[in-house]
């Protein structure tokens, strides 16, 4: 492990320990419904007039099976859905795990159906899990939820007919940082939770970043701002900003890249604060003659990923990088 990639884990082991004076009250069992579509599109419509909400894809050559459970922890058991073509075009096929955003506190897998189904018919086995959001755990949980995910989707490859080594993990904003943190922390001990007796990795072979920010310290973060209540980040993390910094950047997906992260696709709107750390993320991937892309939509807002006229070109990004190096 590098020293860049050390430090980051030796600062959360430090000072992550300090639970007693860690802030509980955004842990209230009660399901946060203030991020979907809808109101994102009300917001929105306001300063983008000519948007158009992304329905649901009704095609025959998909194939769907919701409300699988993939993890049980405690009472709660954790589910996922599942879309793959009808007919598998390939014994070769290639895997995208899509994960949602909302703050890590808010949102649902369901906002992210229409992609799946498209990816679907494009040939690709696509999976939307859902994971603990800071009403219910703080970080590291939803880390491990996905970590989780990723050995569940691994071990079924020759099911859903892909291939175990062509697996992509993709998000949106704090989905999109998630993505990327699971990308960059690969068979990292302390990020694996409680690995399965499978021993099955939880690695991934390509990352794709939809306005996630990757990192909660960079001067380009807008991540931590309480002066007008409490933030996501620090609902998330338990801990203000200046209470534990070194959480926040040991949480942060910038300080781990390095010659073992995947190729990357970063998808941004025109909000720069939710690509923070981008360009410090890819110098490291150049250095390491790793791929890298950025597709960016410079009149979008931040949920573009949920609107037309967005939605395909974003989708035309994510397949034509998946091709390019997983093929």
């Amino acid at each position: 492990m590098t020293l860049k990639k050390l430090v980051p884990v030796v600062l959360f082991l430090l000072v992550a320990c300090n639970g007693w004076c860690q802030s509980m009250k955004g842990v209230t069992g009660i399901k946060d419904t203030s991020y979907t579509t809808y109101s994102a599109y009300q917001n929105d419509v306001k300063n983008y007039p000519q948007i158009e909400m992304v329905k649901e894809i009704k095609n025959v050559g998909i194939k769907e099976k919701r409300d699988v459970v993939y993890r049980e922890t405690g009472d709660r058991k954790l589910l996922l859905d599942v879309f793959q073509p009808a007919v598998s075009k390939s014994k070769n096929g290639m895997a995208v795990i899509i994960i949602h955003g909302g703050g890590w506190r808010s949102g649902d897998r369901s906002q992210h159906y229409p992609m799946a189904q498209k990816l679907a018919g494009l040939g690709y086995v696509c999976f939307t899990p859902e994971y603990r959001l800071s009403t219910e755990a703080l970080f590291p949980a939803a880390v491990y939820d996905l970590k989780e995910t990723i050995r569940w989707v691994r071990s079924r490859a020759r099911e859903f007919g892909f291939d175990s080594d062509k697996i992509a993990v993709a998000g949106f904003s704090a989905g999109g940082e998630l993505a990327a943190f699971l990308g960059v922390t690969q068979n990292m001990p302390l990020f694996e939770g409680r690995a399965n007796s499978t021993k099955v990795n939880a690695s991934v072979n390509a990352i794709i970043d939809m306005d996630g920010t990757l990192s909660f310290v960079h001067p380009e973060s807008g991540e931590g701002d309480d002066s007008n209540g409490t933030s996501a980040a620090t609902y998330w993390f338990g801990y203000a900003k200046k209470e534990n910094p070194m959480l926040w950047e040991a949480a942060s997906p910038l300080g781990y890249a390095s010659s073992d992260t995947p190729p990357t696709l970063f998808i941004n709107s025109s909000v720069e604060r939710m690509h923070a750390g981008r360009n410090d993320f890819r110098k490291v991937l150049f250095l390491n003659d790793i791929y890298s892309e950025v597709v960016s939509f410079d009149d979008a807002p931040h949920s573009f990923v949920l609107y037309d006229p967005w939605f395909e070109p974003t989708v035309q990004a994510m397949d034509s990088f998946l091709k390019k190096v997983l093929k």
